[in-house]
């Protein structure tokens, strides 16, 4: 395949789809990744599409965002890899936030395997890939559904926050980057993730390294509020993202690296000696045993966020409000 073929057919995989990974551009057009990346970084200087780390994008700046469709095509095995650790940090009988992306949804199908979990999300594929599990009770925000990524926003997500203390709140975006924290192009979606962020004692970060040094308009987390990190190595020649990774370990964020092989529980690898800043998250050994015996929960339900709060319930949901309510 010539070059001009090559790039008019990158060019309509990315207009069709709106973001294209480098590995499956390479599929296609069957070339290796390099040639791809040098095809991208020539129809990025037409104005033609924008490149991102590990992909290609519609161009738009600060203010695209690509759908739930489009972004399930981008590192998909990084994001697995991520979910896998992230979910070693859930204990049994922990009540998390959890907010929306395609990463928390790979986290979320793992939380189907903790017993005892209560878990409040925005999103409806998080809630959808726990909508069997046992023994994992979902929280629903209320909301305006927002159809590109299949969350509530607006202020009755926000208001139905209000009052709930969790232990950790889950997070992804559009950019992570140290100078301005986790970021996306959307202002409502950004406005629930601070509300998510308020409830939490702690907030875990899931990005893989495709945002790694990406910045989008609306900051949802600053870096100083950022406990941990969860992301993947990037690849030897992403000097970006390898620099934007130390530069949050300099600023106290804790650190995991997942392996994306795909071949069981990925593992954490520490930052090489010698670097400043806490280097790795600590990894739960065992688990606490809330949950799981006969008097554990049953079989879970979806609820609105804001019947916590409401009267007459039995001693048992008063337990879980007062375990959710901010302290």
């Amino acid at each position: 395949m010539f070059a001009a073929e090559r790039r008019q057919l990158i060019l309509e995989m990315v207009r069709a789809n709106g973001a294209v990974s480098l590995r499956e551009l390479a599929r296609v057009v069957q070339t290796s990744e390099v040639t791809v990346r040098r095809d991208v970084r020539a129809l990025e200087a037409e104005g033609l599409l924008d490149r991102r780390h590990g992909g290609a994008v519609l161009p738009g700046g600060f203010t695209r965002e690509s759908g739930i469709p489009q972004k399930s095509h981008l590192a998909t095995a990084e994001k697995t890899a991520i979910a896998d650790l992230a979910a070693g940090l859930v204990e049994e009988g922990e009540a998390i936030v959890v907010g929306a992306g395609t990463t928390t949804q790979e986290l979320a199908r793992r939380l189907a395997r903790i017993p005892g979990l209560t878990v409040v999300t925005n999103s409806l594929l998080v809630a959808q890939a726990l909508a069997h599990a046992n023994r994992v009770e979902v929280v629903m925000t209320g909301g305006t559904l927002r159809g590109s990524n299949y969350a509530l926003v607006g202020s009755g997500a926000e208001q139905s926050l209000q009052g709930l203390r969790v232990s950790r709140a889950f997070l992804s975006g559009s950019g992570l980057t140290a100078e301005r924290g986790l970021s996306t192009s959307n202002m409502l979606s950004a406005s629930v993730d601070r509300a998510l962020v308020q409830a939490a004692a702690e907030v875990v970060v899931l990005a893989d390294h495709t945002k790694l040094g990406s910045d989008t308009m609306f900051q949802t987390v600053p870096t100083d509020l950022i406990t941990r990190l969860v992301t993947d190595e990037p690849p030897g020649h992403d000097d970006r993202a390898a620099t934007e990774l130390q530069a949050l370990a300099d600023q106290g964020v804790q650190i995991a690296v997942a392996g994306s092989g795909g071949g069981g529980p990925a593992a954490a690898e520490p930052l090489p000696h010698g670097r400043q800043g806490r280097r790795d998250l600590p990894l739960p050994g065992q688990r606490r045993t809330h949950g799981g015996g006969p008097g554990s929960p049953g079989p879970q339900q979806l609820r609105s966020a804001a019947s916590l709060t409401e009267q007459g319930q039995g001693p048992g949901d008063r337990a879980r409000v007062a375990d959710l309510r901010r302290r």
